[in-house]
């Protein structure tokens, strides 16, 4: 193992565990200003899903992508965790009988089997507000003009143009609304897995106050990661173990959907991910050794097995 891959592992693990304890903190039962009550079934709703599993990839790479310009731990931790409640959210509706009708997640049952469709459906809501509430908070950072540009970033990234966009665009694909739509793959992940991930590199260069061009490396990188991680995904739907996976393997086959592998085949798609790595390290290039972390992630991302 390289210096920079423990050096990686270490850090990945440390902010999962400093995520949980935040996102613990968030969802507690303690009201803030202006809320009139936290009702416990939302509440235990919202913690079933949020804590107590994933590797918390996403705001690791905030928390990464901020360090290289040195920001304070502390608010790229609250960045991390707005961003982790949008993709917590996503996951409890992507689960639903409407959309892929998934009976396990993280080897758990998805929440509407726990508990039942509306609260599975509000638990979501409950997250994605949380997320613009967390985002906007002074302790991220002390010029609004900062705190604004994140908030937008991060709604253009999680709505139309991004994830919520590519979930239809992916259920049209399936001929959800009737015929089978044809399905331009590569857009239809940029939006649906990549912009989050994406999001979470270049959180880091606007809570740094970064230059164009340092803006653009960390975008850059965050486009060839985001498309590593849907690819990486699409072959672990063929290859992985459903044990590993803690849900069913070979649901997109199922599905009939069109994935990387579909069309690329598995050796061309191994390929796509090896050429992907290589623009990712091309991108962070500007930033010497201060990317060498983030250059762990990619190859972390491509290698995963679950």
């Amino acid at each position: 193992m390289t210096t920079a891959t423990a050096d990686f592992s270490t850090r990945l693990d440390q902010t999962a565990e400093d995520t949980e304890a935040l996102l613990a903190k968030l969802l507690s039962d303690t009201l803030l200003s202006d809320e009139i009550a936290r009702p416990k079934r939302l509440m235990d709703a919202m913690r079933y899903s949020s804590l107590g599993g994933g590797k918390r990839l996403r705001p690791f790479l905030v928390v990464e992508s901020s360090a290289v310009f040195g920001v304070p731990r502390d608010a790229a931790l609250l960045a991390g965790a707005a961003l982790e409640c949008i993709h917590c959210y996503s996951l409890i509706h992507d689960d639903l009988p409407a959309m892929d009708n998934s009976d396990l997640r993280r080897g758990r049952p998805t929440l509407h089997k726990k508990t039942d469709d509306a609260t599975a459906i509000l638990a979501g809501d409950g997250l994605l507000t949380l997320a613009f509430d967390i985002v906007t908070r002074d302790e991220i950072h002390s010029d609004p003009t900062v705190r604004l540009l994140l908030t937008r970033a991060l709604a253009r990234a999680s709505g139309i143009g991004g994830m919520v966009g590519g979930q239809i665009l992916d259920l049209a694909g399936e001929g959800r609304f009737g015929d089978r739509e044809p399905v331009d793959v590569a857009r239809l992940q940029q939006m649906k897995t990549g912009a989050l991930l994406r999001y979470g590199c270049i959180a880091g260069a606007i809570l740094g106050q970064s230059t164009q061009q340092e803006y653009q490396a960390l975008d850059d990188y965050g486009r060839a990661l985001g498309e590593a991680f849907q690819i990486a995904d699409d072959l672990l739907d063929v290859e992985g173990d459903a044990a590993a996976l803690g849900k069913p393997a070979g649901a997109d086959a199922a599905l009939g959907k069109t994935t990387f592998v579909t069309q690329l085949g598995i050796d061309g798609a191994k390929q796509r991910v090896r050429d992907l790595l290589a623009r990712a390290d091309s991108a962070l290039s500007i930033f010497g050794a201060k990317g060498d972390v983030l250059k762990a992630a990619s190859r972390f991302v491509a290698d995963r097995k679950s």
